[in-house]
């Protein structure tokens, strides 16, 4: 639909259409709140498969808006993920050990454009419309009612909210027209420490012959990093309903590139991709026949998606503010972010990637963000309740205060655990110290292999992988 059917007012404008947007629109319709508009920047969503796990925090959050069980019957429940040197398994962990906290004890792999499909069909059951295409381009103070937000498309249609909500992606219009700083949060070092997971590779690829049944695998060696996971059947009928048939299993890879290698390609090809498997996959999945102890190597047949990027992190000095004039004065900000005392201007709060970015290491961005959506609903729906009792807003702002500064803190701790993950899976082949002339990959694969040994470290990890502890 274009932006020409959009109202003129509405009390929730939610900018981004991606799981996040999603999730805030089907949490505002659970909490009983339908004056509400969605819209999105692009034509239509994204036909890419990006994320890929939902982890046992999320699939809980969703449960409590009802939408969870959708999810749950497309994706695959994987409940060991094994994790190795290129010949042989270093730790397992057993994600079961989770059955005593949650009804989820698993990591869910499903696609992101899967669970974006899933979520923008229950949004259209509820008869809510995405307009597309719309890109917004500024946000002002309107001149009536210092309390609202007029946005300016770019086809020039205004639509006057009371809480713009900022659901856009890391390079988030919303959050740069606010004048929210976003950079990455020091963690006890200046800036991130090289690994060999600075940059990586992800693609979605199915190899040649018989399917193939690898399970989902992690390896870890001196020189990088590689991953590969088996895709659900829901995937191919997801590709097949937009006229792509494939054949056999989709696996997802994923793997580190020394920096020393140059800049990745844009878009990696097949034999850019093999060799990455060749020299840092596990030995199973080498197209050398010398080293692969199966019978027949195993190569590429086909490339469905491939990506390169860099592996970064960052976050919204604030993730609720009150647009006022051309200034901001903030509701809740990160530590030592000055604060001002001003209730004026419409309200602006971010979520998901607009609000935080962090590598990939554990699978819990989109995660994040679905649950800061899953949240924010209930947040605005309080809002919205006790506004229409109490007119300050020095009381009520607390509530969108309480939500931001959780939520800040929540992708704090994210971003420290997946700095944690990068710098262990990533780590570089040194020597420990000029007194100690062992590696540092040999120390941390013996930390591996020998806290697999003990149930409640393996515990612990699968703990620690579930969001279960910050959600």
């Amino acid at each position: 639909m274009t932006d020409m059917t959009l109202p003129n007012r509405t009390t929730v404008l939610i900018v981004g259409a991606g799981p996040s947007g999603l999730v805030a629109a089907l949490s505002l319709i659970h909490h009983g709140f339908k004056d509400f508009v969605v819209v999105d920047a692009v034509e239509q969503g994204e036909n890419t498969s990006r994320a890929l796990v939902v982890h046992a925090a999320t699939l809980e959050a969703l449960d409590t808006i009802g939408c969870g069980d959708d999810i749950v019957a497309k994706g695959t429940k994987v409940r060991k993920i094994n994790i190795g040197n290129r010949s042989s398994r270093l730790v397992s962990t057993d994600l079961s050990s989770l059955d005593k906290y949650t009804h989820h004890p698993y990591a869910l792999v499903i696609p992101q454009n899967l669970t974006e499909f899933i979520l923008g069909e229950k949004v259209k059951h509820y008869g809510v419309t995405v307009h597309r295409p719309c890109k917004v381009t500024s946000l002002k103070r309107n001149d009536n009612d210092d309390q609202l937000t007029d946005v300016t498309f770019e086809s020039g249609k205004i639509i006057t909210a009371k809480y713009v909500v900022g659901a856009d992606g890391a390079r988030s219009v919303v959050r740069r027209m606010a004048g929210i700083g976003f950079v990455d949060p020091k963690t006890g070092e200046e800036g991130d420490r090289v690994t060999n997971l600075t940059q990586m590779v992800l693609a979605d690829v199915v190899y040649e012959g018989k399917d193939h049944d690898f399970g989902f695998i992690v390896t870890v060696s001196p020189e990088g990093f590689f991953l590969s996971m088996p895709m659900p059947q829901s995937f191919n009928e997801l590709l097949a309903m937009n006229g792509q048939i494939v054949e056999g299993q989709i696996y997802r890879i994923g793997s580190g590139v020394p920096l020393a290698d140059g800049e990745i390609p844009r878009s990696p090809n097949k034999e850019y991709l093999q060799n990455l498997i060749d020299r840092f996959g596990p030995t199973i999945l080498a197209s050398d026949a010398s080293v692969n102890p199966n019978s027949t190597s195993v190569r590429i047949k086909d490339i469905l998606w491939s990506t390169r990027f860099r592996t970064h992190s960052a976050i919204a000095d604030r993730f609720f503010t009150r647009l006022s004039g051309d200034q901001l004065e903030d509701a809740a900000v990160a530590p030592g972010v000055p604060s001002t005392t001003s209730r004026h201007g419409g309200i602006i709060l971010l979520i998901g990637d607009a609000a935080h970015i962090h590598s990939p290491a554990g699978g819990q961005g989109m995660n994040l963000g679905i649950r800061d959506a899953v949240f924010l609903g209930e947040a605005i729906s309080k809002h919205i309740n006790a506004s229409a009792l109490q007119p300050s807003t020095a009381d009520t702002d607390n509530i969108l205060r309480e939500f931001a500064e959780v939520r800040h803190k929540r992708a704090l701790e994210v971003i420290a655990f997946t700095k944690t993950l990068l710098a262990v899976a990533g780590a570089q082949d040194k020597k420990v110290s000029w007194m100690l002339p062992i590696s540092v990959t040999t120390v941390r694969d013996w930390m591996m292999w020998l806290g697999g040994k003990f149930g409640f470290m393996q515990a612990r990890m699968a703990w620690a992988m579930s969001g279960l502890g910050r959600r």
